[in-house]
This record gives structure tokens, C-alpha cells and sequence, in this order.
């Protein structure tokens, strides 16, 4: 599975700058979005910047991360990471809703 994180920019780059996101920080190549300044958000993915990122997006794709990780460990509170679509049309059907989870 390859998956993209958000990272903030920590210094102006032109070809390079350094992200970070995530409890991480890595060195980016930003040949595929261009010089950027530093507070940019980017989605980075195996050492590139693949396209830049609205403060909100960054926020919902570490949201969805989260969810992620919190459903392949187990964890037991995952209504609590998919918050948002509980009072939402559609609903589930009713015979899906009394499903184990």
C-alpha cells in the first residue's frame, strides 16, 4: 500500500526542504511542486513533495491516518476517528447497523 503524509515545510526550498509531519522529518524534493516557503503543507511520499496541500486537507489526511492506524491496531474507539459521518446521509441500512465492529 503507498501512502502519502502531510508535511509542513520547516525552511524556504527551491529544489529541497526539509518536511515535517507526522513525528517525522525528512528531507523533500520539491521538483514536482516547485520552490515553496517554509509553512507549506505538502503530501510527501517516498522522499517528494507530490502536490501541495490547504492547511485543511493536511488536517483531514492525518485525521484519515489516524483512523487507519487505530483500526489496524484494534482499537476499540474507532467511532471516536469517524466522527463525521455518523449524522450524515446516507445512513446505513439497518440491517448493518447492529453489525459487530
Amino acid at each position: 500500500m503507498c501512502i502519502g503524509i502531510p508535511m509542513r515545510l520547516v525552511a524556504d526550498g527551491t529544489v529541497r526542504a526539509t518536511g515535517e509531519g507526522r513525528g517525522q522529518s525528512e528531507s523533500l524534493d520539491l521538483m514536482l511542486v516547485g520552490a515553496q516557503p517554509a509553512g507549506t503543507w505538502v503530501l510527501a511520499f517516498r522522499g517528494a513533495a507530490m502536490r501541495v496541500l490547504t492547511e485543511d486537507e493536511a488536517q483531514q489526511t492525518d485525521a484519515a491516518l489516524d483512523a487507519l492506524q487505530a483500526v489496524l491496531s484494534g482499537d476499540p474507539r474507532q467511532d471516536a476517528h469517524f466522527a463525521d459521518l455518523l449524522d450524515r446521509e446516507p445512513q446505513l441500512p439497518d440491517h448493518l447497523k447492529d453489525l459487530p465492529r
